[in-house]
């Protein structure tokens, strides 16, 4: 009797387990875009204004990022009364960077390597949208728990090389963790982030919590404030001041 307890339970498993490899890759993706908005309505979001808030070592830190899809970015942060901004504009970069953060206060370019992460950014409704058509592929590697909850493990592999891990909840489909390694510097380090707090915006379902490992040590939770989406943006602030 028990033995016939433990074989059923052994095929529940397995039946569990099929059913998940049962849907493809692509499939997944088509129901995660369904479930945060759907494809149309992110073809018609051509412009993004994002506050967010987070603190690091007791120091409080407000940011704003605007976005033109796959043209430019702009990210402004303001800690302790100094700013800092760092902006992609097409295939090139640059920063400020006050003397507090090791910079010089004059414009900077930013090197390829960090304007090749940053432009990911772009692609508004995220890395998933399109991969084919941006020289990446994907790959359907299991299922795993994030934060207690049953989630696709999908491998994103860029035409570049770079891999990135991205875990779609079993149930509602929206992005719940992202993870791999990157080159900062010249060192590799582990970026990872998970989302949590997701909310509606004219349809379209955004993460509003962030959290990822802070280079102090510990983790760093990133709270959104507010999101706009295509508001009128002067495309002038991407351009490079003089120093």
């Amino acid at each position: 009797m028990k033995i016939s307890k433990m074989m059923g339970a052994a095929l529940i498993v397995l039946a569990t387990t099929a059913s998940a490899f049962a849907q493809t890759a692509d499939e997944i993706v088509t129901k995660h875009i369904e479930a945060i908005g759907g494809l149309e309505k992110w073809k018609a979001l051509k412009s993004l204004e994002m506050k967010n808030k987070f603190s690091v070592q007791g120091m409080d830190i407000e940011s704003k990022t605007v976005i033109v899809s796959g043209k430019s970015l702009r990210t402004d942060v303001s800690v302790m009364g100094q700013e800092m901004t760092t902006v992609v504009d097409g295939e090139t970069g640059w920063s400020i960077r006050p003397v507090m953060m090791q910079g010089t206060g004059a414009p900077e370019d930013m090197p390829i390597a960090m304007v090749r992460e940053s432009r990911k950014q772009l692609n508004l409704g995220g890395s998933l949208f399109g991969y084919k058509e941006n020289g990446s592929t994907l790959e359907l590697a299991g299922t795993e728990k994030v934060d207690g909850a049953d989630a696709y493990k999908l491998k994103l592999t860029e035409k570049n090389g770079d891999v990135t891990n991205i875990y779609l909840s079993t149930s509602t489909y929206y992005t719940l963790k992202t993870s791999g390694k990157r080159k900062v510097q010249g060192q590799e380090i582990d970026a990872e982030v998970t989302y949590s707090n997701f909310k509606q915006i004219e349809g379209l379902t955004f993460a509003h919590t962030m959290e990822t490992p802070s280079p102090m040590g510990g983790s760093m939770t990133i709270e959104t404030e507010s999101i706009k989406l295509n508001p009128k943006i002067d495309e002038s602030i991407f351009k490079k001041p003089a120093k």
